[in-house]
């Protein structure tokens, strides 16, 4: 286990929450159905603000600005916590050592100073 997940909700006063799993369990499938919700509602909004802020697209209230302004908001917020979320999660890569004591995936330009 890599560690604690970062889940895609937060407590009641706006913390966030960990869950100690191995990936298989039911709360974690909840957490990974909750944010592909969340970025299919994030795709689907940035769709909608591209059509309204697009060249030639009718102007629209301060009001319905603002409130684009704030699900754009709560939206990138969303794909923050998931990108940060499957961040976490993604394993160390591990150094294969060469016989040279050179990394194994060292190109042209890594390790051995010829470009």
């Amino acid at each position: 286990m890599a560690g604690p997940r970062l889940l895609p909700w937060t407590t009641e006063d706006g913390r966030p929450c960990y869950l100690s799993t191995d990936g298989k369990g039911y709360i974690s499938t909840l957490a990974d159905d909750i944010e592909t919700v969340q970025l299919g509602m994030g795709q689907e909004l940035l769709e909608y603000a591209r059509g309204i802020l697009a060249p030639g697209a009718k102007a629209q209230s301060a009001v319905e600005y603002r409130w684009l302004a704030c699900r754009l908001t709560e939206a990138l917020s969303d794909a923050l916590r998931v990108a940060q979320s499957r961040g976490e999660r993604i394993p160390a890569p591990t150094e294969e050592v060469a016989e040279e004591g050179e990394p194994a995936n060292a190109g042209p330009l890594e390790g051995n100073g010829e470009g």
